[in-house]
């Protein structure tokens, strides 16, 4: 499973490295050190807490709206396979985005939860690049 550092999580959070080290000495996201003393997040309890988090600022009037062609880098927070399609949820900062797409595209792509990706947003479509 992969692990992120707090500056990369700042990054799929949509917050400062600083509100994440808060958060985590706050026992809100739980921590471990590496070898070199880092602090890591798992990819799954990032992408459980990213959740929360954009549950949170929902409400929130400070968000940012963003154009129908940006890119949306984020964690993946589900994937629900059927026979022939999939849908994958990426927590992007305060934005949740579903996409629809084919079960040998997800697993072409090897995507799973906790995992860092981004969702491409064009008119109605949704498109997954991993990162």
């Amino acid at each position: 499973m992969q692990s992120y550092t707090i500056g990369q999580a700042s990054r799929l959070l949509g917050v400062s490295p600083d509100t994440v080290r808060r958060w985590a000495d706050a026992g809100r996201v739980p921590t471990r050190r590496d070898d070199n003393g880092r602090r890591l997040i798992e990819g799954r309890d990032l992408a459980a807490f990213a959740i929360e988090v954009g549950q949170g600022a929902q409400g929130e009037e400070d968000v940012s709206y963003t154009s129908a062609r940006n890119a949306f880098p984020g964690i993946v927070t589900a994937v629900k396979l059927g026979d022939i399609a999939a849908q994958v949820e990426i927590q992007a900062g305060p934005h949740r985005l579903v996409s629809l797409l084919t079960r040998e595209a997800v697993e072409e792509l090897g995507l799973e939860v906790g995992m860092q990706a981004t969702a491409r947003v064009k008119s109605t479509s949704v498109h997954i690049d991993r990162t």
